[in-house]
């Protein structure tokens, strides 16, 4: 029996401002720079299409076999203040959950609060959402360490 839906929010203030962020968090290419969900995981970007509508595919995991493949499609696109779009996470044909992501980004001083909201629905048995959480987390700590090294070049 697939455990039942849960739901968490991430909160942080990051050095960078609005329009900087949002490049960060919705251009395919960049993602491939620090969208991992460890620093020992690659993310590769397949296809993208960043649209109201669009759809894109990437795969993730160890270098060496980045099996996961997570399957986007984006819902609403108000840059840079709002992103709605929805995750099919599988790997080897089994699909493992789906997720509804909204990214939400305010001006705060020199940088932004990014408020982000995950709705997961597993689709197998396991308890994934501390998994969930901890990619989110670090893909989160990654983007900082990027912005931190990038300064904006």
């Amino acid at each position: 029996m697939t455990q039942s839906g849960a739901h968490f929010q991430l909160t942080r203030t990051i050095a960078a401002p609005p329009d900087r962020l949002w490049s960060l968090l919705t251009e395919p290419k960049a993602r491939e720079m620090w969208g991992a969900p460890s620093d020992d995981a690659v993310l590769v970007l397949e296809t993208a299409d960043l649209r109201e509508g669009g759809q894109e595919r990437h795969r993730c995991g160890p270098a060496d076999n980045p099996d996961f493949v997570v399957d986007t499609h984006w819902y609403h696109l108000a840059a840079p203040d709002l992103a709605c779009f929805t995750e099919t996470i599988s790997a080897g044909g089994t699909r493992f959950a789906v997720t509804l992501v909204t990214y939400a980004l305010t001006a705060e001083g020199n940088g932004t609060k990014l408020t982000i909201d995950v709705g997961l629905a597993p689709l197998t048995d396991g308890d994934m959402l501390d998994d969930f959480q901890q990619g989110w987390n670090s893909g989160l700590d990654r983007l900082e360490r990027f912005i931190k090294a990038d300064a904006f070049a």
